[in-house]
């Protein structure tokens, strides 16, 4: 585990991007540590700071009978054993203010779900476990907005946050990126910016109740997103997205990963140069 997010995340060779990577929910323990140890693999050859994701439990469903966890406690455990193998931060979302405590003992950084991002209780209850603090921007909100979720934050007392770009709602069954964001959320929010590349990619509301997506597009608006400023990019990957539990249907399948981050180490690299001219 790395006590310093913030230094961590600022770890990269030429200033590389920092990455959050993992399943959308945590299936069991072997599958947890499969995609962890691969992920540390690539992201060390690459030198990416590199958080594991990892959601213990999904509350927000389409449908009744669709997967939520295995367990709250029983997941993070599985949390807490990904990080102390490994020496990586996690990262894992919360749904409710009383919920912060107990996900705090397992995890290094809270996200705040995007449906939730305007919830003031549990933003401050989040932020005063005194963990780092992801903001999902909500679909529905402008990126300048995002100052005023940032600000509860900090006015508990809590000034480790970013705040992630993952669409914004376009119609009933799709989500469109505003590249503008990132250099707006920036100057607005004083913090880190990150591209949730998979979730933006999400086609909501479909009549089956099941998201749909569109996974060939993640290395498109990844790279985009770096190429407009983006500090840190997450990702969600499953060895075989269509066995997956949640969200299948906008993964990248983790033998696609090592190549997309070799180019968006250029891209980076490309971005940070031409900030220099």
């Amino acid at each position: 585990m790395i006590e310093d997010i913030k230094g961590y995340l600022q770890s990269g060779e030429n200033d590389n991007f920092f990455l959050f990577a993992g399943p959308c929910v945590i299936e069991g323990e072997d599958m947890a540590l499969e995609i962890a140890e691969k992920m540390v693999g690539m992201t060390s050859r690459l030198n990416i700071p590199y958080v594991f994701k990892g959601s213990y439990r999904k509350a927000n469903r389409s449908r009744i009978d669709s997967f939520t966890g295995i367990g709250d406690e029983k997941a993070l455990k599985i949390l807490d054993k990904v990080r102390r193998t490994f020496g990586v931060p996690v990262v894992t979302d919360v749904h409710l203010p009383e919920e912060a405590k107990l996900a705090a003992e397992y995890v290094d950084v809270l996200q705040i779900p995007a449906f939730l991002c305007r919830q003031t209780d549990l933003l401050v209850s989040v932020a005063s476990t005194g963990k780092f603090v992801n903001i999902k921007k909500g679909q529905f909100l402008s990126p300048l907005s995002m100052a005023h979720a940032v600000g509860k934050v900090r006015d508990a007392g809590n000034d480790n946050v970013a705040v992630t770009e993952r669409g914004t709602t376009f119609g009933y069954q799709d989500l469109i990126v505003d590249m503008r964001a990132f250099p707006e959320m920036k100057k607005a929010c004083g913090c880190p910016t990150i591209i949730d590349a998979t979730h933006s990619l999400q086609q909501p509301n479909q009549a089956a109740g099941v998201t749909g997506g569109l996974p060939h597009l993640i290395s498109t608006i990844a790279m985009a997103a770096l190429a407009a400023g983006a500090d840190g990019v997450f990702m969600e990957t499953h060895r075989n997205p269509s066995e997956a539990k949640s969200d299948g249907a906008n993964m990248l399948p983790l033998d696609e990963m090592e190549r997309l981050l070799e180019r968006l180490c250029m891209i980076r690299c490309a971005y940070v140069e031409s900030c220099k001219l």
